[in-house]
């Protein structure tokens, strides 16, 4: 029982496989987890926060994912039968649960929220959260372990334990205060069209209960009803056809600005006025922008796939710092949180999968916070006949990018790739046409003048992901050509991809 909910665990996620459907994949979150993990989480809580069950309230909400109402039906279940109060948030986004815990109609000890993010239709999971943000990875494994320990049974609601909540009608109301203080006006988008693609996740709510009443046209807007068999495209920013699709849209309808959110919208990217995706390198310079000013001089900590053109634009542009960390949005969260606790202002931590957590919105990564502050410049813009293309004009980007991915078949897969790592270190130590950058705080970078590359072990898959970009045409191949040579002698890690 112990090792099956530990595999549950990624990083600081719960997820596993919910429904049948695709081959080989057998379903290990069900009913009977669902009650255990809640049993897990109620412990957490009464161990952390010193309170007794019966002192205790949780927020569950849910992304539209086929399975989600009957996992929050046996989560919610489980805790009344332990004591715990229950405030059901139905579909909801996973920022509007955290802030459950934070607004004061509500303030729940603990949320949940459940969603698989952008994988396929038959994932799903739990994400958990207190006033003080989401689990860390020590967290969730205390919570695994205790669920494992549950005695839970077939329960059933207790109904005078359990209300429903119209969490999400407060969240949009708090998302359009924001905009109308910003913006002086109560209806401050009026002349402004947007076009949201939320990928028929939970994102829809952001066109109709925030933009709209404001004075948005929204009418381009795209995918906004939940579905979660996701039958337009997958709900992810850094999908290519989604990101196509938006920018398809806009191409076709000319809004001043597009939006596309991942299925429960703790991230998002744009699409500006010209048709131009604002992802990877561009949202986070975008988000970076719309606080320069405020904040000037602060460390901006992104994980550790950006180049430097972005550091120019950072620190040359905007007379900002660059940490370049980690991936993993917990991750460079942490090292945000870490500097501010130093005496090091930091006021934004993001990765270039859309994960921005700034440190005025309790270090939440929330994809509808960061599409809010990127409508209310579009719409300070389009007061002066500018376009949101105007904030990141001057950011320059690489002639060529790519990413590969090689599969790890050692059983010891870290094992291995810190092997790999280790040796190339000490291969590229050798070489003339490159050198090691240092400091780097997640796996090995190299410079070769017009180009990097940065090989370095999957957060939680066996797999060693290959990050290259070049400032000249055919850079890539040269650099690929020095590291073809190297890696080659592996017979443990499928290079591949190399050659396709």
């Amino acid at each position: 029982m112990i090792s099956k909910y530990k595999k549950l665990q990624n990083g600081s996620d719960i997820r596993g496989v919910a429904l049948d459907g695709i081959a080989g994949e057998g379903v290990n979150l069900d009913k009977k987890a669902a009650a255990d993990i809640a049993f897990g989480f109620a412990k957490f809580l009464e161990k952390n926060l010193g309170k007794e069950f019966s002192e205790l309230s949780v927020a569950i909400g849910r992304d539209p994912r086929l399975s989600g109402e009957a996992l929050a039906s046996a989560f919610a279940a489980s805790l009344t039968s332990l004591g715990l109060k229950v405030m059901d948030a139905g579909l909801a986004s996973t920022p509007a649960m955290f802030m459950s815990t934070i607004f004061d109609n509500y303030k729940a000890d603990g949320a949940v929220m459940i969603t698989a993010s952008h994988l396929p239709f038959n994932r799903n999971g739990f994400k958990l959260f207190t006033q003080n943000g989401g689990l860390d990875k020590k967290g969730i494994a205390y919570i695994l372990e205790e669920a494992a320990s549950s005695t839970i049974g077939d329960v059933s609601l207790i109904p005078d334990l359990y209300r429903q909540i119209p969490l999400m009608d407060d969240y949009a109301a708090h998302l359009r205060a924001i905009i109308t203080k910003a913006l002086n006006s109560d209806k401050p988008l009026e002349g402004l069209k947007i076009t949201v693609d939320a990928g028929n996740g939970s994102g829809g709510f952001f066109a109709t209960r925030v933009l709209g009443p404001l004075g948005a046209d929204v009418s381009t807007s795209q995918f906004l009803e939940p579905d979660g068999t996701f039958p337009n495209h997958q709900p992810n920013p850094e999908n290519e056809e989604a990101m196509n699709s938006l920018r398809a849209a806009v191409l076709l309808h000319k809004p001043d600005l597009g939006l596309i959110f991942d299925t429960d919208v703790d991230r998002s990217s744009a699409v500006d006025e010209k048709g131009r995706a604002i992802s990877r390198n561009g949202i986070v310079a975008m988000a970076a922008a719309l606080i320069a000013k405020e904040y000037p001089g602060t460390t901006v900590v992104t994980d550790s796939i950006t180049g430097p053109q972005l550091t120019d634009f950072l620190e040359k542009g905007l007379g900002l710092k660059h940490l370049r960390f980690k991936r993993g949005y917990k991750n460079v969260i942490s090292k945000s949180e870490e500097l501010n606790k130093v005496g090091i202002d930091s006021q934004l931590a993001i990765e270039t999968s859309g994960h921005a957590a700034y440190k005025e919105n309790f270090f939440l990564d929330d994809g509808a916070y960061l599409a809010t502050k990127i409508v209310i410049k579009a719409a300070e813009l389009k007061k002066q006949n500018f376009g949101i293309s105007t904030v990141i004009e001057s950011l320059a980007e690489p002639i060529e990018a790519r990413e590969f991915r090689f599969p790890i078949l050692a059983e010891d897969f870290a094992a291995y790739g810190d092997k790999v790592l280790t040796e190339l270190e000490a291969f590229a130590e050798t070489q003339e046409n490159c050198s090691v950058v240092k400091p780097n705080y997640e796996g090995v970078r190299l410079d070769f003048g017009h180009g990097w590359l940065l090989l370095r072990k999957s957060l939680h898959d066996p797999i060693m992901p290959l990050n290259v970009e070049s400032d000249v045409n055919n850079g890539i191949e040269e650099i690929i050509q020095v590291v073809s040579s190297f890696l080659e002698k592996y017979d443990l890690l499928d290079i591949g991809a190399l050659s396709k």
